[in-house]
This record gives C-alpha cells, sequence and structure tokens, in this order.
C-alpha cells in the first residue's frame, strides 16, 4: 500500500513510534481517542482494504506507526462527518497520492459545497449520509433555529410532527441540528411536516430492525461487548440508510 501521510491530533505521537504493534496493542491505541472501537471493527477495515497490515510468517498482524494513523483517520471521518467507506476510500487514495483529500460536505449538509455526488454518478452516499455532527455543548433553541436558519414556528411544526425533538435537557446534539437542515431543504420542494411522517415512520422501523439485532449485545456483561454492539449499530445504521436510498433510486428510475 502507498506511503500514508498522517493527518490528525495523534499523527505526531504516532510518527515517534517506529515499531510495529499487534493488533491488540493497536486496539489499546485507537481506544485513547474511540473507546468503542473492536478488534472485529479493525479486522473489518482491513477486510475492506484501507488498511494493510503486514504478516508474520506465521500470520500475524503487525501494525506500522502509518496503519495506526490511517484507522485513526477512518474512525475521526466515520465518527465525525459520518462519511460512507466508500467516500473515505476516496479520500485516503488522495493522501497516498500525495493530494488533498475531496473537501467534506458544508454546512448546508449532503448536496451542498463540498458534497461527493457527480454527474454519472449513483447518489445514495451524498443523499444519505448525513453531515457533520455540532461539536461541543448542545445547541440550545435559539442556537438551533439560528444554525438551521428555520424559525420558531417551523421547529414548533416540527416537533408537533415527532421528526424534531429535544434532549431531556432541552438541548438539541449535532444529529438533530442536520435533521433540521435537511427537513427545511426538502421544504423548498413543497414537501411539508405532514409529508414527512412516512419517512420519520420508515427511520422507526429501520431502527427496530437494527435494535433487533444488538440488543442481546447490548446487554451483555463485558464492556467490550456492549462497545462492540455500539460500533455495530452504527455500522448497521450506515447499511440500512444506503440501502434505503438505493431502492428510492431504482423505484424512481422504474417509473415510466
Amino acid at each position: 500500500m502507498a506511503p500514508f501521510v498522517p493527518t490528525g491530533r495523534r499523527a505526531g505521537a504516532v510518527a515517534l513510534r517506529p515499531q510495529l504493534l499487534s493488533i491488540g496493542a493497536v486496539l489499546t491505541e485507537l481506544q485513547a481517542e474511540f473507546p468503542e472501537v473492536t478488534i472485529s471493527k479493525i479486522r473489518f477495515l482491513e477486510a475492506e482494504r484501507l488498511v494493510e497490515p503486514q504478516r508474520t510468517p506465521s500470520g500475524y498482524r503487525k501494525f506500522s506507526a502509518a496503519d495506526v494513523e490511517r484507522l485513526a483517520y477512518v474512525l475521526r471521518m466515520q465518527r465525525d462527518h459520518y462519511l460512507p467507506l466508500r467516500v473515505i476510500r476516496e479520500h485516503l487514495a488522495a493522501l497516498d497520492r500525495g493530494e488533498n483529500p475531496p473537501a467534506l460536505p458544508g454546512p448546508g449538509g449532503p448536496g451542498g459545497q463540498g458534497g461527493h455526488g457527480g454527474a454519472g454518478e449513483e447518489p445514495q452516499d451524498t443523499v444519505t449520509t448525513p453531515g457533520p455532527s455540532v461539536s461541543g455543548p448542545r445547541l440550545g433553541r435559539a442556537e438551533l433555529l439560528a444554525a438551521a436558519g428555520i424559525t420558531e414556528q417551523q421547529l414548533t411544526d416540527w416537533e408537533s410532527y415527532g421528526l424534531v425533538a429535544a434532549e431531556g435537557d432541552g438541548g438539541f446534539d449535532g444529529e438533530m441540528l442536520q435533521v433540521a437542515r435537511l427537513i427545511a431543504e426538502l421544504g423548498r420542494f413543497g414537501l411539508e411536516p405532514r409529508h414527512l411522517r412516512a419517512v420519520k415512520a420508515a427511520a422507526d422501523r429501520e431502527v427496530g430492525l437494527v435494535e433487533q439485532v444488538v440488543a442481546p449485545l447490548r446487554r451483555h456483561r463485558n464492556p467490550q461487548t456492549r462497545a462492540h454492539a455500539a460500533a455495530m449499530a452504527r455500522e448497521l445504521a450506515n447499511l440500512s440508510v444506503r440501502l434505503h436510498a438505493a431502492l428510492v433510486q431504482v423505484g424512481l428510475r422504474a417509473r415510466p
């Protein structure tokens, strides 16, 4: 695999560590920033050819400092920007060539500046992959209105339909901001909250499907197993959303 140029907060640290690491040691390093990462997740990313560790004659994986930073970059892009693996792979390929990676989605969310769609490309990733979360503290109500560019009346209407909801402390997280932005964008096409009830119902059903798979793991006594359940839930959610978008695209193409 071509050389990877480290990026992110851990780059300086890994550059000072020349020795090769076992997968267990890599897990320990990554968990400092990504507490829910598991060995299964690292193996999955390897299977997706996002990282290619060396192998000993007996078959054991050995990871270099660049491999560790590469894994951290992938996990960071998934956690902070919700990028699908296909797009992350494009970022890594650009970095391997010594180029700047594609621009991240802009504040307007998918389809805004920095989106990944293009002529002739299936749009399911750009349509369905959530944009970046808002870092830091939760947003208050006024802050959400300003960040999403909406009115109090719009927010109240969306809340009445169950499309947007505050947390117990009355604040809104980054994902809810993204929901508000997407609803506002759909409103530009004449879609009102009542039209989106079916979308919300479909999302609730997908949540139920994911919970069926991960619920037994969430109840496990082993903390690592519970962490694996959280990582699995995110992966299943991403796949479910991508499948939903692909089915919508297929359905639209089938229309006369």
